[in-house]
């Protein structure tokens, strides 16, 4: 019955995916404090329920009666609806993201490009919530965050778009099944470290963390917001983080398929998909606790300057492969080579954006 009318069937597949982000959010905030505190030498939450694990629910019940406030100067329509235009793109890419070869809410032809279409209209949230809050500081704080995330877009875009090429196919299905035997991060190094970076920098965590840095403009775009609204922000955040993570998992780690391959039952490949993810969400918690914040001049002058070029030498280097019918080892070897060009000319220009000293620092002196 709930297949036969299709406005059942979508409001139950909404009520799945709604609660999938929910309990996606609780899960990450108190894994990613958890791992935090390990690598800060604490505990992280200890006294909510067993192990801190009630720590988010409490956290969720106090945003829900938290007083909800509104500048008086504030546009209110642009204010209350920024949240919205903020978490809604992030329930969207949920919808195609494939967990085993036979789960999903909606397994899409254009997957990857709906993936990479819808995740980018979450700019628009921020952007209506600085201009909204009638603030200056958010202002200009919704101005960083949307250049900031337009321009990392690009990089991500074209490694994604640089699978694409070898796959063949958008069908995020398909992509998994082509990973068969050898995972695309094999053939497609290049493509998997940028794609890595402008993921970090996409989901605004260190060290690309401007537009939400207290220490710069005290809190970005959402410092008028409170409550239940200025939740929403960091629940779409933290959904993208989940988004970016399983997507990574598909697109360079082989999903589901590799190395067990599809005819394991799905309990397998469940497990295997969510190691992956696992993986990719304590890369990135590490990353965050790890890496000091950029400046705003260097962090886009590494996308402009580094990124988005050897992005479109990834792009170059498919081509000259998929035109020439050469091996996929030559691939990965080019492209590991690049990667590592990549990474010498990155490790060069923070020698230099380091000065150092012209003299020798005197001798401490003893008591005498």
């Amino acid at each position: 019955m709930i297949a036969d009318n299709p406005w059942i069937d979508a409001a139950v597949r909404t009520l799945l995916v709604a609660l999938l982000a929910i309990l996606v959010v609780l899960i990450l905030i108190w894994l990613e404090r958890k791992v935090a505190g390990r690598m800060q030498m604490r505990l992280g939450p200890m006294v909510t329920g067993p192990y801190g694990i009630m720590q988010s629910v409490a956290d969720a019940i106090k945003l829900l009666t938290k007083e909800d406030l509104r500048p008086a100067t504030a546009d209110r329509w642009v204010f209350e609806l920024a949240p919205f235009a903020a978490f809604v793109p992030s329930l969207l890419a949920l919808i195609s993201l494939p967990f085993t070869a036979h789960l999903f809410v909606r397994n899409l032809e254009l997957g990857l490009f709906y993936i990479v279409a819808v995740s980018g209209l979450s700019t628009v949230g921020l952007l209506m919530a600085g201009w909204g809050s009638a603030n200056k500081y958010a202002l200009l704080g919704a101005v960083r965050a949307a250049a900031q995330l337009i321009s990392y877009e690009i990089p991500l875009v074209l490694a994604i778009l640089a699978v694409a090429m070898v796959s063949g196919t958008l069908n995020l299905v398909e992509i998994v099944n082509e990973q068969g035997r050898v995972p695309y991060i094999v053939w497609q190094p290049l493509g998997f470290a940028i794609f890595l970076i402008a993921t970090l920098a996409e989901l605004r965590r260190n060290p690309f963390d401007i537009p939400m840095a207290e220490s710069e403009i005290i809190g970005g775009p959402v410092i008028e917001y409170s409550g239940i609204r200025w939740s929403m922000f960091f629940l779409a955040e933290y959904v993208n983080v989940f988004v970016l993570s399983v997507l990574g998992s598909l697109v360079f780690l082989g999903g589901w398929n590799w190395p067990l391959g599809n005819e394991v039952g799905w309990p397998l490949q469940v497990v295997l998909i969510l190691l992956k993810t696992s993986a990719m969400l304590l890369l990135f918690m590490w990353l965050r606790s790890t890496l000091p914040r950029l400046r705003i001049d260097q962090l886009m002058s590494f996308c402009w300057q580094v990124l988005l070029p050897f992005a479109f030498v990834a792009i170059i280097l498919n081509g000259l492969v998929l035109v020439y019918e050469w091996p996929d080892v030559v691939l990965g070897l080019l492209s590991g080579f690049a990667a590592l060009v990549a990474g010498a000319l990155v490790y060069r220009g923070s020698r230099r954006a380091v000065p150092t000293p012209r003299w020798p620092l005197a001798p401490a002196r003893g008591i005498d």
